[in-house]
């Protein structure tokens, strides 16, 4: 149960009327907070429900983006084919999904509405909605390097999805990354050497930097706070949890590179500090 309302809404009316202005305060703080929870507590669909509703919304959501500066270019079209193969489509689904990315195109797409129903779907599970965040950052880099128009839709589906410019902007970092890893191994992290302070060698391009970046967590943080980050980081991202919240069984390898990438991340940095 929410609480900030009633506190800050009591503060402030205190300050302004005293008893008066307290107990004012503390009855709006009470129907913000009861805003707040009641948001938080939005019924979601049934997993099935979840699972089409996302895997609906991804590609109409693509096509939208794709087709945000008037014109769908073969880059983008690539970007689109690209990620049905790396997400191990067979025919009869990336026949679906060329469907809704058409849709997605159509002049009369409404965005909103599209984003609204995968919300009210997915209900209180921000993973699931990061995810799929994700995949579209991921198609708009491969596209035209989410550049212009299609960064402008970006920006907008965040704001609609509730996640922050900050997010945004290291979600972006590390799919870039992780873009850069695969064109140079395959995304195939290997280190050599071992001990203490033995310094790793990647073969798919990470560097420490980098891969403190995808832990987000600061080089100069104990081992302990590395270790909490990368639980953190894998409990956000690991494939069975993301399915069992309704992640369409079609999009787990998404997850599961994601996941890989974090893994590779966290034993850089073990293998560089000898943990």
């Amino acid at each position: 149960m929410s609480i900030v309302g009633k506190l800050v809404g009591g503060i402030l009316g205190y300050m302004v009327g005293r008893i008066p202005g307290m107990l004012i305060g503390l009855i709006i703080g009470h129907f913000y907070d009861q805003a707040v929870d009641a948001r938080r507590t939005r019924p979601r669909g049934t997993p099935l429900e979840v699972s089409q509703r996302f895997f609906t919304a991804t590609f109409e959501v693509m096509g939208h983006v794709a087709k945000a500066d008037g014109r769908v270019s073969e880059a983008e079209i690539a970007a689109a084919r690209k990620l049905m193969r790396e997400l191990n489509f067979d025919g009869p689904q990336i026949h679906i999904a060329i469907g809704f990315y058409t849709r997605g195109k159509s002049p009369d797409f409404d965005l909103e509405q599209s984003v609204e129903k995968l919300v009210t779907a997915v209900g209180n599970q921000p993973h699931l909605l990061r995810a799929f965040l994700e995949l579209q950052v991921r198609a708009a880099l491969e596209g035209v390097d989410m550049q212009g128009a299609a960064r402008d839709v970006i920006f907008r589906l965040a704001e609609l999805l509730d996640i922050s410019r900050l997010e945004l902007a290291h979600m972006e970092a590390v799919l870039r990354l992780r873009r850069e890893q695969f064109r140079q191994g395959n995304g195939q992290g290997q280190w050599q050497g071992g001990g203490a302070g033995a310094q790793a060698a990647p073969r798919g391009g990470m560097q420490i930097e980098a891969a403190y970046q995808i832990l987000e967590v600061d080089s100069k943080a104990s081992n302990a706070e590395v270790q909490k980050a990368y639980r953190r980081q894998l409990y956000k991202h690991h494939p069975d949890k993301l399915k069992a919240n309704g992640l369409p069984e079609s999009m787990l390898e998404h997850a599961k590179q994601r996941t890989q990438q974090i893994i590779e991340a966290y034993e850089l940095i073990k293998s560089a500090r000898g943990m």
